[in-house]
Order: C-alpha cells, then sequence, then structure tokens
C-alpha cells in the first residue's frame, strides 16, 4: 500500500487500489471469509494469508509505524474491511492478536512484553483468545470471580472462562482476573501461554457445525511477574481500552449481508415465494442494511472510536442479521433442515439470533445508550 494513498482523502480511489490488491492477490488453497475467528481448520490457510497482507502493508493497519503498522486512520481500516467482505477474504488471521493484544501492549505492555510478543502477532504466527467472560459474567465484567493469587514467582490463577473465540488454537490468552475485592478496581490483566499446566479447553460446538468458541478451565495456573500487563488493579482500564475496536468494522458486515440478501431473493424467486408480504418484507431488510451502511460511514468519518454510533452500529447489525435469518427459514421452508456449510441461508438463520448475544447482548447495548449516551435514568 502506498504511502499516498494512507493519507488520501479521495476515497474511491483508495478503495479502487485495495480493491485491485484484494482481487489480484494470490488465495491460498481452501481460504474461506471464515469472519473474525478460524477454525482449527482454518488456521494454516489464514496464516499464510496474513503473512502475505502483512508483507504488503495490510495488517495491522492502525498501529504505529514504529511497531509495523500503517498508522492509518479509521476510514482506511473501514474501507479494507469493507472490501475484504466484498471480495469474500478474511482481512486478518484472527481478531483478538490483531485488534486488542497488540494494541493493549503497544498501550500498557512493558517494553519486554512488545519486544517479545508484538512482531509474531503482527506476522500472523500466533493466534490469541480473549479470556474475560464467564458462566456468571458475561456482559457484566465487573463480576468476575477467576482469581490471580500472588506467589514468590509471579501468580497462581484459578478459574472458569467461556466463550472464549479460537482458544483451541490459540497459543496465548487475554486474562482478566480479580486480584483484589470485589468491584472494578479489584482486576488485573495477564498473558496466559495456553500451553501452560493447569490450562484445559474445551470446545462448544456451534449449531452452525462449528466450534470457534470454548470453554477455558485454570487450575493452579502458574504464570510469572512478567505476565501481568500494566499495574494491579489496572484491569478494567486495560478491557474498557478494547471496547470499540469490534465495532470498527461493521459496516463490512453491511456488505455480507446486501449478498445474502440477494441470494435470499434469488431462493425466494426459484420457489415461486415473492408474494407482496415477502416483497415487503425483503425491502425493509433492504432499507435496513443501507441505512447500516450508511451510519457506519458518518461515524468512521468521524474517526472516534468512542461515538456512540458505534453503539448504535452494534445494536442495528446485530438485529438486522437476527431477522434476516429469521426470513432465511420462511423462504427455505424444509430445505433449512440441510448442512449449513453448503446453503449460506441456512447457515444464516443458524448464526442470526447469536449475533444477539456476542459481543455484549442487545438488552446491555439498550442500556448502555439509554444512560450513556441519552442521560435517561437507570
Amino acid at each position: 500500500m502506498s504511502t499516498q494513498s494512507r493519507d488520501s482523502t479521495d476515497v474511491d480511489a483508495l478503495r479502487s487500489e485495495i480493491a485491485v490488491f484484494l482481487q489480484n492477490a494470490p488465495k491460498p488453497a481452501g481460504l474461506r471469509n471464515y469472519g473474525p475467528t478460524p477454525t482449527a481448520a482454518d488456521v494454516e490457510a489464514g496464516r499464510a494469508w496474513h503473512r502475505y497482507l502483512a508483507e504488503h502493508g495490510y495488517a495491522c493497519l492502525d498501529w504505529p509505524s514504529e511497531y509495523g503498522g500503517a498508522n492509518a486512520a479509521v476510514l482506511l481500516q473501514g474501507v479494507f474491511a469493507e472490501e475484504c467482505a466484498r471480495i469474500g477474504v478474511p482481512r486478518q488471521l484472527g481478531f483478538t492478536a490483531i485488534e486488542l493484544a497488540g494494541p493493549i501492549l503497544i498501550r500498557f505492555g512493558s517494553a519486554e512484553q512488545k519486544r517479545r510478543y508484538l512482531e509474531p502477532i503482527r506476522l500472523g504466527d500466533d493466534i490469541w483468545t480473549q479470556l474475560f467472560s464467564e458462566p456468571e459474567a458475561g456482559s457484566d465484567l465487573a463480576a468476575v470471580r477467576t482469581k490471580a493469587v500472588k506467589t514468590q514467582t509471579g501468580w497462581r490463577v484459578n478459574g472458569h472462562k467461556v466463550w472464549s473465540s479460537a482458544a483451541n488454537c490459540a497459543k496465548f490468552g487475554l486474562l482478566l482476573a480479580r486480584t483484589g475485592e470485589n468491584g472494578h478496581r479489584g482486576l488485573s490483566m495477564f498473558i496466559v501461554p495456553m500451553q501452560s499446566r493447569g490450562v484445559t479447553v474445551r470446545p462448544i460446538r456451534q449449531i452452525d457445525g462449528e466450534d470457534k468458541i470454548n470453554e477455558v478451565f485454570l487450575e493452579d495456573v502458574e504464570l510469572a511477574d512478567d505476565a501481568l500487563i500494566g499495574e494491579v488493579g489496572q484491569g478494567w482500564a486495560v478491557a474498557m481500552a478494547t471496547l470499540g475496536r469490534e465495532r470498527l468494522t461493521l459496516g463490512s458486515q453491511a456488505v455480507a449481508m446486501f449478498k445474502l440478501h440477494e441470494r435470499m431473493v434469488q431462493a425466494a424467486n426459484e420457489r415461486g415465494l415473492l408474494n407482496p408480504v415477502l416483497v415487503q418484507t425483503l425491502t425493509r431488510l433492504w432499507t435496513r442494511i443501507w441505512l447500516l451502511r450508511h451510519t457506519w460511514q458518518r461515524a468512521v468519518d468521524g474517526g472516534d472510536l468512542a461515538s456512540s454510533a458505534f453503539g448504535a452500529l452494534k445494536l442495528m447489525a446485530s438485529e438486522t442479521a437476527r431477522d434476516l435469518g429469521d426470513v432465511a427459514t420462511e423462504v427455505l421452508g424444509t430445505d433449512s433442515c440441510i448442512d449449513p456449510e453448503h446453503d449460506a441461508l441456512v447457515h444464516a438463520m443458524f448464526v442470526g439470533r447469536a449475533q444477539t448475544i456476542l459481543g455484549g447482548t442487545s438488552e446491555i447495548q439498550r442500556n448502555i445508550l439509554a444512560e450513556r449516551v441519552l442521560g435517561l435514568p437507570k
């Protein structure tokens, strides 16, 4: 990617450059657009693809140049994600390493942690997982119970995490654990080598047949002193610094939704189902996808990842994906019983409702928007 393109305000030229690069880039055998998280079967092709992106300046776009990034504006990151979705390729090996672990280490990590971990992340050598949510502390991270107790040589960790994406193929984990009293100030952030003694990973088979999410058990896991990121009790601040990063590429979901919508219209037409009621439903969905796309465009144009627009986008994207899945059920009828691997509509039907849970439930998003944006009473 040219330096001129990184700084250019000509979005159309920038988009064209990225699209041509992605279209002409050699695709490793077995590469598919697996989204933010690879399955174990996706890792080899995903790693080769990520290495190619890194070699051509398209990995870690928002990282500072001193760490191998492009120091790119929010707009460039969003356009790149959108074009990857349009062409049907992943934009990186895995979301957690590039978008969470790397920026956290750049901001809070020690010089030694940066030296040790950042370059393997940039090149796609290491997959990371996020060890935040627990069975009784999903959206409410302040209720985390996993404990890290200080020892003479470091820390001893005991606890149970769940919904940890890519934990079954990750080399390291970002662990939020309790080191003090209940509440925000009693939390700290650690790096956990996933091959450590006492770490047990159990994949959770999803309804779509994939196993991207996992349960992780930590039993007397010994961590060295230098596993701590930042200061003791700084875990909540570190965790909150990751918010907003997952929202940046919501515009790219609109591209995938348009493709799914087109496939749905085609399937309905083939089955003779395009009656006035279904046409009205499909038109409303098409309108909502465009609203999502343009709301995202306004948000990235502003360049502020803390903007309330990204919270609204999460809610819009999740519920539109859910409703697309519901309409797919109507269109498919009994064909919805086939293997989701072989039909995008079946896959959409299965995973649509999960979108309203992962990354923060719709109920939590509404509370945040009501209380923090609109100023309504709790």
